[in-house]
């Protein structure tokens, strides 16, 4: 839930509704879903090796800093949506392949990847945080092909910004919470 929530708004998920205006939905959400996979197998690897090295306390507090961070940082412009409307009509593998690419270089650091890291090392549970963070991101980012040209022209990005960034500071207040209390 956390994941998709973070996605929501987010740079990639506009990427994703700018391919989808482009290309056949299937090309889309398989390139895509390249990416996620590729992306938050890694987050999620290096989050839960982190995970056995550092004391559950100080990776609360981390964890919550963090999501309380993403949550500032998701009011942040994003400019990378326009790189998407550059890709010409090419093979249906060449046209994956660079969706796939674009969209990993675009959510590589990115707060969803930097969630599921986080989530990991919390948690201590690679399977399960990186299944959630691939569902979470894939099902974001699926509203946003097939719904997302419709619900872009009547919500304002501004307030869909606004609910991601409360989301995650509302997460991030009660990890530290937990933590002090």
């Amino acid at each position: 839930m956390l994941i998709a929530l973070a996605e929501l708004g987010d740079k990639t998920q506009l990427l994703a509704l700018s391919f989808a205006t482009k290309y056949k939905q299937a090309r889309v959400i398989l390139g895509i879903g390249l990416a996620i996979l590729v992306l938050q197998f890694l987050a999620a690897m290096l989050g839960e090796k982190i995970g056995n090295v550092i004391p559950q306390n100080y990776l609360q507090l981390g964890v919550g800093i963090l999501f309380i961070g993403f949550g500032i940082w998701s009011l942040r412009k994003d400019e990378d949506v326009e790189k998407a409307k550059d890709i010409k009509e090419r093979s249906s593998f060449k046209i994956i392949l660079t969706i796939a690419l674009l969209f990993f270089v675009a959510e590589l650091g990115d707060k969803t990847q930097l969630a599921t890291f986080s989530l990991a090392a919390k948690y201590n549970s690679f399977w399960q945080v990186w299944a959630g963070s691939v569902l979470g991101l894939l099902a974001a980012d699926v509203l946003a092909i097939l719904a997302g040209l419709y619900l872009g022209k009547r919500l304002p990005h501004k307030k869909i910004q606004y609910i991601s960034a409360s989301a995650f500071i509302f997460f991030g207040l009660v990890t530290l919470g937990q933590v002090f209390l």
